[in-house]
């Protein structure tokens, strides 16, 4: 691997244009993809099996008219003023009027009116049934709102006006509706032409109109703050590198990189749902490994160069070859526990976790084919003069820098660093024993979003319940038969009487009784145990209302779809941990030929995972330092988050590995025994580690501040877990198991060691083919500028 990677760089260097227009060729066609077939970003976030989903598939084949989103729009008016005056109550007539006439709503006026045609054309009894079906709405039993007091329909001129609700008080509107489509299946900015439909007719009467989340037109969730993270990897990169030159190319190879991975998936996004977290996650992941990726060759270049003299061809060669086998296989590790994911076979994660794996991969093949063109280019100017003629004293000041002291310390006390250690991250770890998982809603959004606004008004005009609708279906069982209209007045009795249920509204039966439909409103909010414990509750097969009306219920809707979620990912969490350590234990197996370094390797990374899950824990469910990073309420661990930045965290936790431990079994192989092998590789690696984990830090750390909240999460716990894992597993606890462990790091069966495959991470063979060479054909080192290209 070491001698191709070396030949490819060596190529790169010298035939620039070759890779250089290669990749202005994929660019071109990404973007060209990406202009004849345009982006599609997902609102919908559903897992296919769960018992939601079920549900909505039943719909979208027997009834489609009923699987489309359902949307609100909450009208309220100035403090102190009431929306139940003549003059407000016509204009929120016309709001709904203006509404229902866009094609993109049902119009329950033109629906009733079909479904009266269609059954006096079927007969007197299908008029009958109709009628009954029309009683049983009415009679469906109301209990009111959180307060006890009862909401009230909006009537104008002696008729009621559809879909919409006046609170006790008379302060809160309510516009309840359903779309012809999922929202993701409507045109771009339709939900936006419905909501401004809505809010320039409530402007009349001088009433706020604020859509429910549902409603909210989905965009990438990437702003301006991404850059400041950048700005700091370019600061880190400058101080390590000491050149802009050489900082400068990390940078631009990390965004041709993003720009191929996010853009491909844009391009792709009409054959597969993607969700607006997946491109904010690729673009996280693909900065961040593709300027660390970068930069250890970059880095490696110089230190050839400035070290040992060699020209920038050269060196540029090499670097390719020994850290290029490094990247190779850290990225290959990232990649492995990405894909894995797949393994879960829940779909949305599977898109997430395999356009965050191209990204990376293309971050790969940019940094062993891409880099070394650029470096080709730039040539011996890599390197200033000043930087050259400083090169004595670097070397004569290497052993005894910085990094030489901590080692020093470390493995003069390896017990005490590692007791330490363990127990900072025990610590973090204590608030995850209470982390709770949701999706985000209305209830945990800032004070100062229109979601947030709108669930606060509908909680204070009709109680929380409100805010939670389920969506229920009602089938016969075999014995029971075809249901009549008159069973949905009993169902909706039954279903009224179950314990945390506010309201029942039926909606519609099937021409053949063997499908119907019901609005239910609990009494509790969509994040509240009470709420999950209702949903159960109704998917009994035993429970009081299937045995009584002999059917099957099956429920539905947002919130239940977002309840199927967080157990779904709840319970495939322990499962996915169970692959990462075995992988964990397998890869760096071969790559370190030892079998204790791996055990050492996964067990820190457990450890560093649950505090990373403890300290987001701390900040989003229990409000910790909140403010800092733009949370002003508490709620829920986003579901899907633990499960992906475990396997992120994993991927880029054994990057750092490879690149330390690499270098200490380098030492090894050279002659360096037990705690020296440590020390010296320590010395050779931890700068460039350092400044890699701080780049990553920074580059995750920009995203804390989206406006979106899963990927302010996810920015906050990737940056906590970059911090605990790179400065506290591997800069101390693993030098210091090494140093305790000595010689017996690197023990390895006999039989096994012969069995397995020889990496050659380090680059060994290569640097035995140099040494040969420069046996058979001695040549004096060239270091001067004057060899430039």
């Amino acid at each position: 691997m070491s001698t191709f990677l070396y030949r490819l760089g060596r190529f790169g260097y010298s035939k620039p244009w070759v890779f250089i227009g290669a990749w202005a060729v994929v660019l071109g066609v990404v973007f060209g993809a990406i202009g004849l077939n345009g982006g599609k970003i997902s609102t919908s976030v559903t897992i296919e099996g769960t018992p939601s989903k079920q549900v909505l598939d039943t719909l979208a084949k027997r009834l489609p008219a009923a699987s489309g989103s359902q949307g609100s729009i909450v009208f309220t008016a100035p403090d102190g003023e009431r929306l139940d005056t003549p003059q407000r109550q016509a204009v929120l007539a016309k709001a709904a009027a203006d509404v229902y006439s866009l094609d993109l709503v049902v119009n329950p006026a033109e629906q009733a009116a079909a479904a009266a045609k269609q059954a006096q054309q079927a007969g007197p009894e299908a008029v009958q049934a109709l009628q009954a079906l029309q009683q049983a709405a009415q009679k469906a039993p109301q209990q009111g709102a959180a307060s006890g007091e009862q909401p009230r329909p909006l009537v104008v001129g002696g008729r009621p006006v559809p879909g919409i609700l006046l609170s006790a008080k008379g302060d809160v509107a309510l516009f309840q509706f359903q779309l012809t489509e999922q929202v993701q299946d409507l045109a771009d900015g339709a939900t936006t032409g419905l909501v401004e439909t809505a809010s320039k007719a409530a402007a009349a009467a001088d009433l706020t109109a604020l859509p429910s989340e549902s409603l909210e037109k989905m965009e990438p969730p990437v702003g301006g703050t991404e850059g400041f993270g950048l700005l700091a990897a370019a600061l880190v990169l400058v101080l390590t590198l000491g050149s802009l030159r050489a900082a400068g190319l990390p940078l631009a190879t990390a965004l041709v990189g993003v720009a191929g991975g996010v853009g491909g998936a844009f391009a792709l996004s009409h054959l597969f749902e993607m969700t607006s977290t997946t491109p904010a996650l690729a673009l996280m992941v693909g900065l961040a490994v593709g300027i660390d990726y970068a930069l250890f060759i970059v880095n490696r270049q110089r230190r050839l160069i400035l070290h040992d003299g060699l020209d920038a061809r050269e060196a540029a060669a090499r670097a390719v070859g020994t850290a290029g086998s490094a990247v190779f296989f850290a990225g290959l590790t990232v990649i492995i526990a990405l894909a894995s994911l797949s393994i879960i076979g829940i779909s949305m994660l599977t898109t997430m976790a395999f356009v965050a794996a191209a990204t990376v991969l293309l971050a790969v093949l940019i940094a062993l084919t891409l880099l070394p063109s650029l470096l080709g280019l730039v040539g011996e100017k890599i390197a200033s003069a000043k930087a050259r003629a400083k090169r004595a004293e670097m070397i004569a000041n290497e052993d005894h820098g910085f990094a030489n002291r901590v080692v020093t310390g470390i493995v003069r006390r390896p017990v005490v660093v590692i007791l330490a250690a363990v127990a900072v991250m025990g610590v973090a770890a204590i608030p995850m024993a209470s982390m709770s998982l949701g999706m985000p809603t209305g209830a945990s959004a800032n004070l100062d979003t229109a979601k947030r606004q709108s669930y606060d008004a509908i909680t204070a005009g009709f109680g929380e319940g409100y805010n939670a609708p389920l969506l229920v279906t009602a089938e016969p069982s075999a014995a029971t038969g075809a249901m009549q209209a008159k069973d949905l007045g009993s169902i909706a009795q039954t279903l009224g009487a179950v314990p945390d249920v506010a309201t029942v509204s039926p909606m519609g039966m099937l021409p053949a009784g063997d499908l119907a439909i019901f609005s239910v409103i609990p009494k509790s909010g969509p994040e509240d145990q009470a709420t999950i414990d209702l949903v159960t509750a109704l998917r009994d097969p035993g429970s009081s209302v299937a045995r009584a009306n002999g059917v099957t219920l099956g429920v539905t809707g947002l919130t239940a779809i977002n309840i199927d979620i967080s157990e779904k990912l709840a319970g495939v969490l322990p499962i996915y941990i169970a692959i990462i350590v075995g992988l964990s234990l397998i890869i760096l197996t071969l790559v370190f030929r030892s079998l204790v370094i791996p055990v050492v390797a996964t067990l820190g990374f457990l450890l560093s995972i649950v505090a990373t899950f403890g300290l987001t824990t701390a900040v989003f469910h229990w409000g910790w330092a909140g403010g800092l990073v733009g949370v002003d309420t508490p709620g829920p661990v986003i579901s899907m988050l633990p499960i992906m930045v475990t396997g992120i965290l994993y991927g880029l936790a054994m990057d750092y590995q490879v690149f330390l431990v690499t270098s200490m079994r380098e030492a090894h192989v050279h002659g360096h025994k037990g705690v020296a092998a440590v020390v010296h590789g320590f010395d050779q690696a931890s700068r460039v580690v350092v400044a890699a984990a701080i780049i990553m830090t920074a580059v995750f750390a920009g995203f804390i501040f989206s406006h979106d909240a899963m990927i302010k999460q996810f920015g906050l716990a990737l940056a906590a877990g970059i911090v605990i894992d790179a400065f506290l597993v591997r800069m101390l606890v693993i030098p210091a198991s090494m140093a305790l462990l000595g010689e017996r790091a690197w023990w390895m069966p006999r039989w096994l060691d012969r069995v397995l495959p020889d990496l050659d991470v380090e680059g060994d063979r290569l640097a035995a083919t140099f040494e040969q060479d420069q046996l058979a054909h001695p040549v004096s080192p060239v270091s001067e500028p004057s060899r430039a290209r």
